[in-house]
């Protein structure tokens, strides 16, 4: 943490903060095997994209057809890439 902070501090203090703030709920999560954080990165991911998908049809009551939700499905998941970071 103090060699991000000495790298990164200046750049993104409120990031820092957060982590020194949160540090005892960090660090477990570095204890995990690179294969179970792995898992937990995708997971995270996987739930950003599906709340993006319930998020752009929740307020639709219905679709005209099943290739209209598939275009529109289509539609954000590209966005949702074109946004992310990379």
């Amino acid at each position: 943490m103090d060699e991000f902070e000495t790298k990164w501090g200046d750049a993104y203090p409120p990031i820092v903060k957060s982590w020194r703030s949160n540090w005892a709920r960090i660090i477990p999560f570095f204890n995990y095997p690179p294969e179970i954080r792995k898992v937990i990165y995708t997971t995270n991911a996987i739930e950003f994209v599906n709340m993006s998908l319930r998020k752009i049809t929740k307020n639709r009551g219905s679709f005209p057809s099943d290739e209209a939700l598939l275009k529109l499905f289509y539609l954000a998941l590209n966005n949702i890439m074109d946004n992310a970071d990379p």
